[in-house]
């Protein structure tokens, strides 16, 4: 297997904030908007430096999404940062009718998602953002795995013309990709190749994943890794080349079942290379209070259900 190692912990949403200033250091046209979270988004040092394009919008996420899209029609780049349930699920009309369908350059950037937002509850915990993303036509979907991959991300959204929905989170995640990688959308990335079954996960369980696959090294079971940090589009070349291989696939996501990334690879599957697949994801419900490592492990997210997904898809297969 390959080598991957981390020297430290550190939050998808602090690589937010360090990618939004650099962003913002080469192009004067990026503007930050920030629903009553400038600390929490890591959006305070854009703030500090730059405030005459830093729009402080409060408790008004409909309202700040009407703003970015106003900006945008003035040629301005406008991030907009709030809490992924609020970003997504609050304001979903204003992103659909003011954003998406007219195809506006707007960054739609939404921390603290999933269950791993932890203590403040299931009221917080969105896990049906990506599938409301998802659907909209014209918006990109990306969720990158740990701090290097989502400054990469948030510096190659600064480039890309459209709406983009951007997904990262609270809590500290080992910090394991390059440094100054290049951050390509649309284009997973392959970590380890393997022979038995394809494993796609996206977000912060991708370190699970590598884990899982150490396990089952040891077991006799070769596994191919890939992260999936582009959920729409689909990285479909990259997909069906892993699965005509393995032909057992396995999804991990930290998302409901429904809606998820899971789904979109199944959904292609079925018409292109019908195969054996287990999804790793929250299975039609809400979440609850609880430390993120404890909640992983109850809703069935952790390195031990990576493996026994990996083990029944296996059996399956071998049925086959």
């Amino acid at each position: 297997m390959a080598n991957f190692s981390y020297i430290e912990k550190k939050d998808t949403r602090s690589g937010f904030g360090a990618g939004l200033l650099e962003a913002g250091e080469k192009n004067s046209n990026i503007v930050a908007l920030c629903a009553d979270l400038t600390g929490s988004l890591k959006m305070d040092a854009f703030a500090k430096e730059y405030p005459d394009r830093f729009y402080q919008v409060g408790i008004a996420e409909a309202n700040m999404m009407g703003i970015a899209s106003g900006l945008a029609i003035g040629n301005k780049i406008p991030f907009t940062g709030t809490f992924a349930n609020f970003a997504s699920g609050r304001v979903y009309d204003q992103i659909r009718q003011s954003i998406a369908y007219s195809n506006k350059n707007v960054k739609i950037c939404a921390s603290h998602a999933g269950i791993t937002l932890g203590e403040d509850g299931a009221t917080h915990q969105i896990m049906e953002d990506i599938g409301l993303m998802k659907m909209l036509p014209n918006m990109t979907v990306i969720n990158p795995c740990d701090y290097n991959q989502t400054k990469a991300a948030t510096l190659a959204i600064a480039e890309y013309e459209g709406p983009v929905y951007l997904r990262f989170g609270r809590p500290k995640v080992p910090n394991f990709t390059p440094k100054n990688q290049k951050f390509e959308i649309g284009k997973a990335v392959i970590l380890n190749e393997g022979k038995d079954v394809s494993i796609f996960v996206t977000g912060h369980l991708v370190w699970n994943a590598l884990e899982a696959c150490e396990i089952l090294e040891k077991k006799g079971i070769s596994a191919e890794i890939i992260n999936l940090h582009t959920i729409k589009p689909l990285d479909y070349r990259t997909i069906i080349n892993s699965v005509s291989k393995t032909k057992a696939v396995v999804t991990v996501e930290e998302h409901l079942i429904s809606g998820g990334m899971g789904e979109s690879i199944a959904s292609f599957l079925s018409t292109k290379w019908p195969s054996h697949i287990e999804m790793v994801a929250v299975n039609d419900m809400f979440g609850e209070s609880g430390k993120p490592d404890e909640l992983l492990r109850k809703f069935n997210l952790d390195t031990p259900s990576i493996v026994k997904a990996v083990d029944n898809v296996l059996k399956r297969k071998k049925l086959s």
